[in-house]
């Protein structure tokens, strides 16, 4: 085991509401002679073309990815308003990115060129030959893209045993429009995909809290490409769900969704299957993949705090002390954890696990697009000898 430099991964955050000083403000923090990359999350209310010129001329020559959030999670636990980084020394990590220009075109040809190139970009790491062990993707996709399934299942194949997480932009609950960052420019119906290797030892995960009820709703109508539920039960799906649980459609929001989500069963798990609004026919609009015919189970909360400690301690057992947690937490974790209160306490929590990342419109994992999780990974201390 070697020593690691104080720099091995740094993590910085702005608040700053001006573009330069914000950027500015990273680039201060961040930047030491073996930076090799930067990984950010940012507010939608940043002036993007203004931010996206300011981080290029801070960072200069390194490389940077990122994308707009629901919230960011920083050195202060659930934060708004702010940029957050993690700067990765290239001692340590090689890290290579690929954007994606056009999800809906994206097919096993391209999946399979994508991922040689990014095989090929770190072949040459600090960690020896890529393999299973000592890699692994993050996928961040604009979040209101509608792609989510198609491309990830398609990247899935092509990566084969080499794990990946990730999530999906936000834009702080406006529903309008979210965008990932690569090469000094915001796309959105785009993504980004990321190659970590690296020497030190991490874990990836994913969590939640949910429990499945013995209540069921049957999908009668729906609209699969557009992810809108007409019908449950063969009636208005609006109401059928209000009906489940007890609250009156005109009071149906995001709180609601946070306390009742549904889900759908996949061989013995369970899947969160998240509502992002009520539209004006009594329709509902999904965070991820319905059909007509499947069977949404209604799930109980359990201790999302709880839950998120264990895991997060049992993984530490393992590793170590965590260097860092990149966690991409759904935002309506958080809506919950903030409408019952216990927003402190979680923040408490995500800071004593260094955890740093931002909450999403859906979660990413081994191919699943995923709800109500938090998922990521701890990166440990210790540091392994190529091939060990």
């Amino acid at each position: 085991m070697t020593a690691i430099p104080p720099y091995a991964v740094v993590t910085a955050y702005s608040d700053a509401r001006d573009e330069q000083q914000a950027a500015r403000s990273l680039a201060e923090r961040l930047r030491h002679p073996s930076l090799g990359f930067v990984l950010f999350f940012c507010s939608i209310d940043y002036d993007l073309d203004r931010l996206a010129g300011a981080l290029s001329e801070g960072f200069q020559d390194v490389p940077l990815c990122g994308c707009t959030s629901a919230g960011e999670i920083t050195a202060r636990g659930y934060d708004r308003d702010t940029v957050v980084a993690i700067g990765f020394d290239r001692r340590f990590f090689a890290v290579s990115h690929r954007l994606i220009e056009r999800l809906d075109g994206f097919a096993l040809a391209d999946a399979q060129q994508l991922t040689d190139g990014l095989l090929g970009d770190c072949r040459e790491g600090p960690a020896g030959p890529v393999s299973a062990d000592n890699s692994f993707v993050l996928t961040l996709l604009d979040g209101l893209s509608v792609n989510e399934e198609m491309v990830l299942a398609t990247l899935n194949a092509a990566l084969g045993s080499i794990t990946s997480f990730g999530g999906s932009a936000g834009d702080d609950y406006r529903l309008s429009r979210t965008y990932v960052y690569s090469d000094g420019a915001f796309h959105s119906d785009a993504a980004i995909v990321l190659m970590v290797t690296t020497s030190l030892d991490f874990e990836v995960f994913s969590i939640h809290h949910l429990r499945p009820d013995t209540r069921k709703l049957v999908v009668t109508a729906a609209d699969a490409e557009r992810r809108v539920v007409q019908e449950l039960n063969a009636a208005p799906a609006a109401e059928e769900y209000a009906r489940l649980v007890g609250v009156p459609v005109a009071r149906l929001d995001d709180e609601v969704f946070a306390r009742y989500p549904l889900a759908v069963r996949i061989n013995s798990d369970y899947y969160a299957r998240s509502i992002q609004r009520v539209n004006d026919d009594l329709s509902l609009s999904f965070y991820c993949a319905v059909e007509n015919g499947i069977v949404l189970t209604a799930m109980r909360t359990g201790s999302l705090i709880g839950e998120t400690r264990d895991t997060l301690n049992a993984i530490e057992a393992r590793l170590g002390p965590a260097w860092v947690t990149l966690g991409c937490d759904c935002c309506l974790r958080r809506m919950e954890m903030e409408s019952g209160g216990f927003a402190a306490p979680a923040s408490a929590l995500l800071r004593e696990h260094k955890v740093v990342g931002f909450n999403t419109y859906g979660e990413q994992f081994n191919g699943m697009h995923i709800n109500q999780t938090l998922t990521g990974v701890v990166i440990g201390r210790r540091h392994r000898t190529p091939g060990s």
